[in-house]
Order: C-alpha cells, then sequence, then structure tokens
C-alpha cells in the first residue's frame, strides 16, 4: 500500500515538473545568461520526495548508494560524503594531523606546498590545523601550480602538497606525482572544480592519497549543499569518518549499532573496560555529514553526469575556436596534452597592452546580462582575512597579481544553449567594435 501511494506521489511530481519547468525561448538581452546553474528534471524531484517519505533525516540509503556508484564511477575504494566541499577540505587535512598516522602524521608548524590563486577554502584547513601554507605562483594560461617551482619549496618541514585543478584544468600530475614520491609527500586533490576532468584518461581525484569534491549548486553536479572524501586507503577512510561524526572511534553508520562485533568491548584511553563504543572519541572532531534527501538529489544528478561532461567539453570548445581570433588581447586556457578537462568555466586573462582594462569588458559583458566571475579570492594573500597568518612565499607571486587584476572567466555549463553561446559571441564582438572605438573616443 506504501508503495502504491508513493507511485501515485512520483507521478503527481511529473505532472508537476512539465507544467511548471517548461524551457521558456531564451530573449538575447534580457534573460541574463549565468557562469554557472542547476540542470535537473523530474528524477531528482522525485528521489527528494522519496528521501524525505522515508523521514530519515541523517545520511541513509540514498547516502550509501551514492557514495558507492560516485566511486566506482571515479575508480576509487572510499568515497565519504560530507556536507559541502569546504567541509571536505577541512577533513582532508584534519585527517592527516591524526596520531593514527604515526610517523606521518602532519604537527603544528609542518608545511603544506599550496597557492593563493584560488578558492580560499582549499588554504583555510591548513591554517585552521596550525600548518603553515607555501605558496608557489601558477602558471598563466593554465592558472594552475608551476611544477617547476615546487621543489624550491620544499624544506625538512614540508609533510603534504594540496592543490587545486582550476576550472577543471588537471595540474601536471606527471612532474607532481615524481616529487611527492621523491620526497614522501602526502598529496591532496581539491577536485572541487574537476569532477569529470581526466589526466592519462584516468579521473582527477583518484591521483592523491586523499581528494575532495564539492556538490554546491555551481558544480559539474549537485546536491544544493554537499561533499565528498575520496581515498583508496583503509586507515584513512576510518579517519575521515572520525572526524566527520563528531570525532568518535565507532565507524557505525547513522542507525547500526555494532558492526564491530564487540561495542562493549573496547578499553581505549583512560576509560573503563566495556565502555560503549559509539561514545568512545579518538579525535577532536566534527559533525559535517550529509542529509540523505541532499544525497538522494546526487543520486539522480550522477547518472547526469557524463552527459553534462560532454556539454561543457563541447560548450569550452566552440568558445575556444571563436576566442582565437581575439588572442591578442587575451591569454587564452591553456592545458596539457595528457590532460582532458571537464570545465568549470571559461577564463580569460586580459594582455596589459590591450586597449581596455579587465574591469572595462566585464562591466560591459555584465551591462549586456551576460555573468561573470574573477578567479575566486585572487591573490588571497592580498584578502583581508589572511593578513596575519603564518605563511612562506617562494619565489614571488607576480602571476598570482596579474591573475588578481587581469582574469574573468565565464561560464560553459550544460544549462546553456547555442543561443545563449551564440549571443555571448555577438557581445564580444560588439565590444571589440564599436565598444573600444567608443572607450577612443
Amino acid at each position: 500500500m506504501e508503495r502504491k501511494y508513493r507511485e501515485e506521489i512520483f507521478r503527481k511530481i511529473i505532472e508537476f515538473y512539465k507544467l511548471t519547468k517548461k524551457k521558456k525561448k531564451f530573449i538575447p538581452g534580457k534573460d541574463k545568461i549565468n557562469y554557472a546553474g542547476r540542470v535537473y528534471d523530474e528524477k531528482e524531484m522525485i528521489n527528494l520526495v522519496d528521501a524525505s517519505l522515508d523521514f530519515w533525516l541523517t545520511a541513509g540509503r540514498f547516502a550509501r548508494q551514492f557514495e558507492e556508484e560516485l566511486a566506482k564511477f571515479l575508480g576509487i575504494k572510499y568515497c565519504l560524503l560530507t556536507n559541502s566541499g569546504s567541509s571536505a577540505n577541512l577533513l582532508a587535512i584534519s585527517a592527516l594531523t591524526s596520531p593514527l598516522l604515526k610517523e606521518k602524521q602532519l604537527v603544528p608548524g609542518d608545511e603544506v606546498i599550496t597557492t593563493a590563486c584560488g578558492f580560499p577554502t582549499t588554504v583555510n584547513p591548513i591554517i585552521q590545523n596550525n600548518l603553515v601554507p607555501v605558496f608557489v605562483d601558477v602558471k598563466l594560461g593554465s592558472y594552475n601550480i608551476d611544477p617547476n617551482r615546487i621543489e624550491r619549496a620544499i624544506s625538512r618541514r614540508t609533510k603534504a602538497i594540496f592543490i587545486a585543478h582550476t576550472l577543471g584544468n588537471p595540474v601536471d600530475l606527471d612532474k607532481i606525482m615524481k616529487i611527492v614520491k621523491k620526497y614522501n609527500l602526502w598529496f591532496i586533490e581539491d577536485n572541487c572544480d574537476a569532477l569529470g576532468s581526466k589526466y592519462k584518461d584516468k579521473f582527477t581525484g583518484s591521483f592523491g592519497s586523499i581528494a575532495t569534491c564539492s556538490f554546491y549548486p555551481a558544480h559539474h553536479i549537485t546536491t544544493g549543499e554537499g561533499g565528498a572524501v575520496l581515498t583508496n586507503d583503509s586507515l584513512l577512510k576510518r579517519i575521515i569518518i572520525s572526524f566527520r561524526d563528531w570525532g568518535r572511534d565507532c565507524w557505525c553508520p547513522p542507525g547500526c549499532d555494532n558492526t564491530c562485533g564487540k561495542r562493549f568491548g573496547w578499553q581505549l584511553g583512560k576509560l573503563p573496560y566495556g565502555y560503549d563504543h559509539k561514545y568512545i572519541y579518538s579525535h577532536i572532531g566534527y559533525n559535517l555529514k550529509i542529509t540523505d534527501m541532499q544525497a538522494a538529489v546526487g543520486v539522480a544528478q550522477l547518472k547526469k553526469l557524463p552527459r553534462f561532461i560532454k556539454a561543457r567539453e563541447k560548450n569550452f570548445q566552440y568558445l575556444y575556436d571563436i576566442f582565437k581570433r581575439y588572442k591578442k588581447y587575451f591569454i587564452l586556457p591553456e592545458w596539457g596534452k595528457k590532460a582532458k578537462p571537464s570545465w568549470f568555466g571559461f577564463p580569460l586573462l586580459v594582455k596589459k597592452d590591450a586597449p581596455f582594462t579587465r574591469d572595462e569588458i566585464v562591466k560591459y559583458l555584465e551591462k549586456n546580462k551576460i555573468a561573470t566571475r574573477m578567479l575566486f579570492g585572487g591573490n588571497l594573500l592580498r584578502q583581508p582575512a589572511y593578513q596575519d597568518i603564518k605563511y612562506k612565499v617562494v619565489d614571488d607571486l607576480k602571476n598570482t597579481d596579474l591573475v588578481m587584476n587581469n582574469l574573468f572567466w565565464i561560464g560553459v555549463y550544460p544549462g546553456l544553449n547555442m543561443g545563449m553561446i551564440n549571443y555571448i559571441i555577438e557581445i564580444f564582438r560588439q565590444f571589440f567594435g564599436y565598444g573600444i572605438r567608443n572607450k577612443k573616443g
């Protein structure tokens, strides 16, 4: 009987979706073109309602399904869901501070190599765990860490490299993995903007000791708020679960008891023998779990991911072929021969000798209802929040500053249609025509 009622509700959802979510014809100059957005249909809505009818308000059956299916898709042993990509980054770094790692444990004062060019929550967990970020400049075109500078950043306190694949563009993993192995470092991939990107036909997020994903609405797939931590290491899996779930030593999922078979058979710390394992805490942890309703959306989104990846590639390539005619004004995006990016956005860096500034073209695009974004925090060391942190810089951050001052990006997400993309191209054409002439007077 319950199944019958659910199916009746699902049919109503399909009717509701068809009635209220009809695709509207794009009106150039009137409708805004976003840099990113949600792309979904009735399947996400059905899953969301299905989970709500269960009324299991924490992680449950959909979370387990999403973890298993995403791990299989990426070729990873373990996928652990959390409530955001930023939380995933926090868990990734915090896990490496666990005493269970013995001589590989990160301790206060240890150094982590990263970049100042990007999103703050790649760097924040380093600071929050009393570690020292060591900033290396990026390469123009890719906007990823310059691998040729990394070894100059290594000291006796260097323990890890934590970097993002900028806007979905894979870093030079051959060079980085060689350095990681040479110096026995942890390697953490911030894969939040790069879900579906590949390097040598292997998904990014599968190279590091730990990797992270984000399912914020702007990203490749969404759960609303949500993220994941990826690893192939069973000990790291246990530690990440502990930090995510209050720091407790028990690894039972919500609603389950005694999966270890000796719930009342432990003696840890200075607790009495037999103290309930569900209330033994081995780390100073957090509560960063996802809800099952969020995960239910992710299950439906994951089935669309291959199509989303192809759409991003197609949209990017179409724009790239057009923008090549403007390469005297812009540094166009660059990627390695072994890389196959799943682009998050299309970056354009205004050259120093261009007859216009980044701000002028951005204002023109925004005026014509084309959304733009900077490369996140630009140079994070210029941000007010980072003025008093302890850090190191290798050489200089000239390219990072240039990115801060001259780069912007536009969207390539699957919600764009050819009418929108051609309108974007037309507005650029207009800017380089009478837009620049009017500026000259």
